[in-house]
Order: C-alpha cells, then structure tokens, then sequence
C-alpha cells in the first residue's frame, strides 16, 4: 500500500495532466499569432511562479540547513558534476540510438538542478533528514540560475551545430524572469506568505499550471515542425531505457557513497534523493530562454520522461525505506 499512495500522491493526476498537454498539442497545436500571445502569457505565469516559490522559502532554513555543509557539498557535486560528467561519458554510447537534438535534452538534464517539492516530499516519506533536504533543494534551484546555464555553455554549446546558445542573453533572460520574481517574493514574503499558507492551492495552480503550459507551447512548435515524424517508436523506448540507466547510475553510486563516506540512514536518504533527481518545474521554464531557436519539444521530451521515470522509481523507493526498523520495530505506514 505504501508504493501505490506515493505512486498516487506524487505521479498518477500530474502526470495525465502532463500527457494531456502533450496529446492536447499533438492534436490543436497553437499557431501563428496565437502562439506568440501564447508564449507571452507562458512568461508572465512562470514569472509569477518564481515569484511564490521565494515567498514560500523561508531564509530560516537555508541557515540552519547550511551548517550541514558536507551533505550539501556532497548532493550539489552529484547534480552539477556527476550528472555532466556521465552525460558526456555516454554520448558516443548512446547518441547512435537518439537523434543528436533528443542527445542534447539529455546532457540538458545532466545539468539542471534538483527538484524541491518532490525531493522534500519523498525524503518526508522515507524518513530522511528533511530539514538538510528542505535547504539542499532550494539551495539547488537558486544555484541553478547561475550554474545551469553556464554549464550549457559549457558542455551543450559546443554540441549544438547550427543555431547556438546565446548564453550571454539567456542569463540576462534568466535573472529577469526568473532571479528578480523570485528576489521580489523573498522581499515581500512577510506580506505574501499568509496568503499562501491560507490558499495553498493558488501555489499549486501557478506550480503545475505554468508547466502544463509551457509543455503545451513546446510539443505545439515541435508538433509544426513535424516531431512525431521524426521521433519513432523504436526512439522513444531508447529514450527511456537511457533515461533509466543514467538514474540507476547515480542513486545506486549515491547510496554506496554516502555509506562509504559515514552518513548516517537519515543523511543517505536525503543524498539519495535529492542528489538524483532533476527538477521539471524549473528545466523548463530554462530550457524556454536557454535555446531559443532551436527545436524546444525536441529538447524537453527527454526531461518530461526523466521526471516520470524518477518519480515512479523514488515512489518505490521511500515505500522501501519507510519500512525499515525504527527502535528494534519495523515502521509500517
């Protein structure tokens, strides 16, 4: 019962959401005018997601959670050196099975940040340190303005063929529509936090809402320039099976690490799962400024499918943890 409530709670309606977008795409995709009013609206609903997701942290975390500085050390080098590293590594080895475009969404993946709300949620229901997961992950997603696309620059710039990566105006695109939201929500948190507290799902709405539509925008400018036609079947299950050993990889070397290194249960859960997993909420608004020009749906479809895989693998995973002996009795929830 454990693994299907974590299941329910953290994959089952996001994810139809998720595929109904792209469905949704695939069959009305917006053109013309419409896209670009469209695409407008995108930037002023991720804006306002930056804008809560500052007001909702609180700066009282960050400085208790940083005095835990090995663990976090230990998390970001998983997320920004490790990640890249076995991208890189795997290119000739993998690239031959995906198009050079799908390639580049997976060494995008490699450089992104960890996940916040899942991260904090699963180390919840493994019962992990969540204060050390709560500071690590936010901590993550605020590195991750500055850090991911610097790396894009570094290690994806050189693989795009023909239109490449501004990196200069995509960090210029960046602190404004996502840094300054979210620098204005922590200035404005005294005033905006009660509100969230109170109607937490207007968090919820902008959260998920601004995804959907920015995976709605993306898959319609892919679906116009005739993705289905060039990502087969054959593609796709290639896609995920590499998806799926990039994160086997990473949670497995995590989980032997930490033991090696002297972490306790506590700490190696909260490595564990903040350390290998990569955010969506915040890839994608990125990856909107980072590549413009260039064939967006084809670049994202490998994030979307990572975060499906990482949410039903990590479902299972806390369920696992979860039940571990506490006090001599195993936990049964």
């Amino acid at each position: 019962m454990n693994i299907f409530k974590s299941l329910r709670t953290f994959f089952d309606n996001f994810t139809i959401l998720l595929f109904m977008m792209v469905l949704l795409a695939s069959l009305w995709p917006v053109q013309g005018q419409a896209a670009a009013a469209f695409n407008h609206f995108t930037d002023i609903a991720i804006a306002l997601l930056f804008f809560l997701h500052g007001a909702k942290l609180s700066r009282e975390a960050i400085i208790q959670g940083i005095t835990h500085w090995r663990l976090h050390l230990f998390i970001f080098a998983s997320t920004f050196v490790l990640f890249p590293i076995l991208g890189l590594m795997f290119r000739p080895i993998f690239e031959p099975f995906l198009t050079p475009t799908l390639y580049l969404g997976i060494l995008y993946i490699c450089v992104l940040p960890s996940t916040v709300q899942s991260s904090i949620a699963f180390t919840s229901v493994a019962r992990g340190n969540v204060a050390a997961a709560m500071c690590s992950a936010s901590l993550s997603n605020i590195l991750g303005m500055f850090l991911t696309p610097v790396l894009v620059g570094l290690f994806i710039h050189s693989q795009a063929s023909q239109q490449d990566v501004n990196s200069t105006q995509a960090a210029f695109s960046i602190v404004f529509m996502l840094l300054v939201p979210f620098v204005l929500g922590q200035l404005c948190r005294s005033k905006v936090f009660p509100l969230i507290q109170r109607y937490p799902i207007m968090v919820k709405v902008v959260d998920q809402g601004s995804i959907l539509l920015v995976v709605y925008a993306a898959f319609s400018e892919a679906i116009n320039e005739g993705l289905w036609q060039q990502v087969s079947g054959s593609i796709l299950f290639a896609l995920t099976i590499i998806c799926g050993v990039i994160l086997a990889i990473v949670m497995v070397g995590l989980t032997y690490a930490s033991r090696a290194l002297g972490f306790n249960k506590e700490d190696e859960i909260t490595i564990v799962f903040c350390g290998s997993k990569k955010t969506l909420a915040s890839g994608l608004p990125m990856a909107k400024i980072l590549f413009v020009g260039h064939p967006i749906g084809m670049l994202i479809l490998p994030l979307i499918l990572f975060h499906q895989i990482q949410l039903v693998v990590c479902g299972i995973l806390a369920a696992r943890y979860a039940k571990r002996p506490e006090n001599g009795v195993t936990t049964e929830q």
